[in-house]
C-alpha cells in the first residue's frame, strides 16, 4: 500500500514527532541526546530553519520547526539518518531505529501554536523527578524559554512564541510557565478539533523565498573567494576544496536542490564527493569566522 503523501508547505510551522521502534530506546544516555541536539543545530544552520522548541524523551522527540522556505523532509531526513548512523555504530547494531517516517503536523494558527509549544514543554512532567519542575529537565527548551538556563547549543528561537504571552520578556515568561502544567494530551486533542479556524500569525514572520539559481551561488562564491566561477567545475583541485564546499552548502541551504542537480552544476561530481564537500562546508561555517555568516551574506546580496 502506498504511503500517504506528507502535507508540506515551505512557509509552514511544523510540530514534529519522532519515535523509535518499540524494543529500542531512541536515546540510551545523555550523550545520545546531546548528539541529537548537535545534529539539530547542524541542519538548522545548513537549511536556515528556525527551531521554536524541543523536548527529547527516552523513546521519542518533539520539535517545533519553522521551515522558513526549506523542505522539511530534507531537514528531518538529514537529522534522523545521521543520528541512526551514529546510534547503530555506537551500539554495534543494524537495522531501523525509527518506528516510521517522522510525524509532522502543520501549525496553522496562533492558538494551536501556543498549545503545541506548551504541550511539548509539558512532556517532562511524566517523569516523577520533574513532575513539578519540568524546566529542570536538561533536554527540553523550557528552561531556556523562562530564562533558567542558557541555550548551550544555540538552537532555540523562543522570542516568536513568547510574544504571544506578554508585552515584555519577564511577563511573557511568567505567563508561559503558568500555562505549561495544564497542557497535556487531552488539551492538545481539544485543539485538533478546531484546526479549521484560520488566523494570521500576529507576529511578523518573514519567510525566506528560496528561488536562487546555481548561477547566483557560483557567482557569489567566485567573487568572495577571488576565483573564476569556471574553476568550480574543475573536478580535481585541492586549492578549490573550500570554494566548492561552500558552494555545495549554499546550493543545499538556499536553492532546495537535489544532490543530482548540484552534481550537474559542479561538473557531474559523484554523490560521495558531494557528501564529503557538504561535511567540509558545514565544518567551515561552524568553526571558521571567515565563513560563519556566509549564508546571511549571500541572502543580503541577492534579496
Amino acid at each position: 500500500m502506498a504511503r500517504k503523501a506528507r502535507l508540506k508547505a515551505a512557509d509552514a510551522i511544523f510540530h514534529i514527532m519522532c519515535k523509535s521502534i518499540s524494543e529500542v530506546d531512541l536515546y540510551r544516555d545523555p550523550e545520545d541526546k546531546e548528539k541529537y541536539l548537535l545534529l539539530v543545530k547542524k541542519y538548522k544552520k545548513l537549511y536556515n530553519v528556525k527551531i521554536y522548541g524541543y523536548c527529547l524523551m527516552d523513546n521519542h522527540a518533539h520539535l517545533l520547526v519553522d521551515a522558513n522556505g526549506a523542505d522539511i523532509s530534507k531537514v528531518m531526513h538529514g537529522i534522523n539518518f545521521s543520528y541512526a548512523m551514529y546510534f547503530n555504530k555506537k551500539y554495534e547494531r543494524e537495522g531501523h531505529l525509527f518506528k516510521d517516517r517522522f510525524k509532522s503536523k502543520i501549525v496553522d494558527n496562533d492558538k494551536y501554536l501556543k498549545t503545541v509549544s506548551l504541550y511539548i514543554h509539558n512532556n517532562p512532567t511524566d517523569i516523577s523527578e520533574f513532575k513539578d519542575c519540568p524546566e529542570k529537565y536538561a533536554f527540553s527548551s523550557l528552561g531556556i524559554y523562562i530564562g533558567k538556563r542558557r541555550d548551550h547549543f544555540n538552537i532555540v528561537d523562543y522570542g516568536f512564541v513568547l510574544d504571544f504571552f506578554g508585552n515584555d520578556i519577564s511577563t511573557a515568561r511568567k505567563s508561559y510557565y503558568s500555562h505549561v502544567f495544564g497542557c497535556n494530551d487531552e488539551k492538545l486533542s481539544e485543539e485538533f478539533e478546531f484546526q479549521d479556524e484560520k488566523t494570521e500569525y500576529r507576529s511578523g514572520r518573514k519567510i525566506l523565498v528560496r528561488n536562487f539559481s546555481y548561477e547566483d551561488v557560483m557567482e557569489f562564491i567566485a567573487s568572495k573567494m577571488n576565483i573564476s566561477k569556471f574553476h568550480l567545475n574543475i573536478k580535481y583541485s585541492r586549492k578549490l576544496v573550500r570554494a566548492k564546499a561552500l558552494t555545495v552548502i549554499l546550493m543545499r541551504s538556499l536553492c532546495n536542490f537535489k544532490f543530482s542537480e548540484i552534481s550537474r552544476a559542479l561538473g557531474n561530481i559523484s554523490q560521495a564527493r558531494l557528501s564529503k564537500l557538504s561535511n567540509i562546508g558545514i565544518e567551515l561555517i561552524g568553526t571558521d569566522e571567515k565563513y560563519e555568516n556566509i549564508i546571511g551574506e549571500f541572502i543580503k546580496s541577492y534579496t
